[in-house]
């Protein structure tokens, strides 16, 4: 059987693949703090009949290797950071991180996770929480009765408190850097968990140690180019089309050989 088959084969499951992840970045191009992500391949392992500097007779030796590679392979699927537009909002728990870093939250099972998704809300008990009400760490409580909420660019939160004229300090919000973030493992509800190659969360003030400042009546956009995602689909879409051509030429080419006649 011709390699073809299977080389186009591989070729038209990556391109599969691509569009899936294309597809995804499409449907989340409204999400908050969406970072987008993009397919990445590998080639496989190659047939070699004859290695490069092989003797040809005499002192001769071959400048060139004979090898036919038999396919790609989807390998990885690279994150951009890259900040997304800012949104401004009339919520007073709605925060933007400018720059680098992640809100930490706590999920049901106790387990910290991370988000850069700030549209917070005020849960029964006054405490910050996210659209799902997991608790933003470190927790940040609001005495009933609160009014005029302020959160400065470096995360000290305020309130003016029941009985009083002049803004009183309640928390400070923190915020997470990781050395890589690319290693950081999504699960969806713009949730991240800290794994092996994210490395151990930094805990930073905004605004230092090269972390982001926040800012407040705002939240963070996806950073999704649709332009760029349309062109990443028409050239997945093109290059599957080419591959299954290619499987189709192939498969001509054995009908031909099986038509022979002695």
């Amino acid at each position: 059987m011709m390699r073809a088959l299977n080389t186009a084969g591989t070729g038209m499951v990556a391109q599969q693949t691509n569009m899936d992840v294309i597809a995804n970045n499409l449907a989340n191009v409204n999400t908050t703090a969406f970072k987008s992500q993009r397919a990445e391949f590998q080639d496989l392992m190659y047939q070699t009949f004859r290695a490069s500097g092989a003797a040809s007779g005499g002192d001769t030796k071959l400048p060139e290797s004979a090898q036919i590679g038999l396919g790609a392979r989807f390998a990885a699927s690279a994150t951009s950071f890259a900040s997304g537009s800012l949104t401004t909002s009339p919520n007073p728990t709605d925060v933007a991180i400018i720059g680098d870093g992640f809100f930490q939250v706590e999920l049901p099972t106790g387990e910290l996770a991370y988000t850069r998704d700030g549209t917070f809300k005020v849960d029964a008990d006054g405490r910050l929480v996210t659209a799902d009400g997991y608790k933003l760490k470190p927790n940040i409580v609001l005495s009933p009765g609160y009014r005029s909420l302020t959160i400065s660019p470096s995360g000290e939160v305020a309130a003016i408190l029941p009985g009083n004229n002049d803004p009183t300090g309640i928390a400070n919000i923190t915020i997470f850097t990781f050395s890589n973030p690319s290693g950081l493992t999504r699960v969806g509800q713009n949730i991240y968990l800290a794994g092996g190659g994210s490395g151990a969360p930094t805990e930073a003030t905004p605004g230092k140690e090269g972390t982001g400042t926040l800012q407040q009546y705002a939240f963070e956009g996806s950073n999704v180019q649709v332009v760029e995602e349309m062109v990443r689909m028409i050239t997945a879409q093109r290059a599957y089309e080419i591959n299954s051509k290619a499987i189709q030429s192939a498969d001509e080419m054995l009908g031909i050989l099986n038509n022979l006649k002695r």
